[in-house]
């Protein structure tokens, strides 16, 4: 009996003992089973954080940071400038490259090209125009400067070189007849048929006031007459380098007078060294006494009276096929330069372009911008 009791409890331990096993075993696994949840839970995290660490970083600045928004923003907008740089490094490489080649330019031959030959910075009207050094040289500005145009009265400046080559009596009276009445155009003029006055008389009405029938007698009244006077003015062209123009009267109301503003500035810087070139045609008006009787001319240029303009040769012209024509020596921004403008349409337009320029030069020099030698 004592046998038996023993076997039931030996059993009794064994079934015991395997059933707590058992459960240890499957405790075991439900740990090792949390275990690797956890574990791939957290790879989940990682892999996360790693797809977004901008959120991650912003969202823990803005909780340490809270009370400081305004150098949080900034900040951020470096990090993001830091990032992009990062993300397109071939775009910060171009940006270096332009930024080197800019340093590499010299500021004064920038400022040159920028602004004399920039033809934004000027607007210019005239059909043709030319803003050149009185000595020569790169244009300052040009515009149709070598296009052949009719020139209308700017031929007088020609017409009154060639009068002061023939070394003339300049006292010596000349008189109006019917061959210097123009048919051609049917200009008017208050110096009658008839009408008498001196040879420098007849050279300042045609220089300040572009007086027609003065100009014309000055040509009848040249050795060998208007077809010589006519030769010589064209020989004198020539002698200028003037290749593109030609002369077939003294006054300039055929439109066969014709020229480029480039050949125009060589006449001009010609005839500044005739002394009574620049004066008479820069004098703002005069009293000639014709047939007793006491007639007030005035320059057909206002801006000689101006105070604000230092000028020292200046000519006007106007044909319909020309149009408004004006051509000047003057000192700009301190530098003494040659402006032609031609083929101006409306009254003042030729005025208003030469003030234009005036005032794209002066604007220059006070910038300190440099100007082509």
């Amino acid at each position: 009996m004592r046998m038996m009791l023993k076997a039931v409890v030996l059993w009794g331990v064994l079934v015991v003992g395997t059933g707590l096993a058992s459960m240890e075993a499957v405790h075991a696994a439900d740990k090792v089973g949390s275990k690797s949840e956890a574990q791939k839970s957290k790879a989940r995290t990682v892999e996360k954080a790693k797809a977004a660490p901008v959120s991650k970083k912003a969202s823990s600045k803005k909780v340490a940071q809270q009370g400081k928004a305004v150098p949080r923003v900034s900040k951020a907008k470096s990090t993001r400038v830091a990032k992009a740089s990062t993300a397109a490094p071939t775009k910060k490489s171009s940006a270096s490259r332009t930024a080197k080649k800019q340093k590499t330019v010299d500021p004064a031959m920038a400022g040159a090209a920028d602004l004399w030959h920039g033809q934004e910075h000027l607007a210019v009207r005239s059909g043709s125009a030319l803003v050149i050094a009185q000595d020569g040289g790169e244009a300052l500005y040009e515009k149709n400067a070598r296009i052949v145009v009719p020139i209308a009265s700017i031929t007088k400046v020609m017409t009154a070189m060639v009068v002061l080559d023939s070394m003339p009596n300049l006292q010596a009276p000349i008189t109006i007849t019917d061959e210097d009445v123009d048919y051609l155009k049917g200009s008017r003029s208050r110096l009658q048929v008839g009408s008498v006055l001196t040879r420098e008389m007849a050279l300042l009405l045609a220089l300040m006031s572009s007086e027609n029938r003065a100009a014309n007698a000055l040509g009848r009244h040249y050795p060998g007459g208007l077809s010589a006077f006519v030769a010589a003015m064209n020989r004198k062209a020539a002698a200028l380098g003037m290749s593109r123009t030609h002369f077939e009267d003294p006054t300039g109301l055929t439109s066969n007078n014709v020229s480029t503003a480039h050949d125009l500035a060589r006449m001009v810087a010609a005839a500044y060294r005739y002394p009574l070139i620049r004066e008479f045609s820069t004098t703002p008006g005069a009293t000639a006494e014709v047939k007793g009787r006491d007639l007030e001319y005035r320059n057909t240029n206002q801006l000689v009276k101006s105070p604000t303009w230092e000028i020292g040769l200046s000519k006007t012209g106007y044909i319909q096929e020309a149009g408004k024509c004006l051509v000047m020596q003057a000192r700009v921004a301190d530098r003494p330069v040659v402006i032609v403008l031609l083929d101006s349409s409306g009254k003042q337009t030729r005025i208003g372009d030469a003030n234009r320029i005036k005032r794209w030069m002066e604007s220059a020099s006070a910038s300190g911008k440099a100007t082509p030698a």
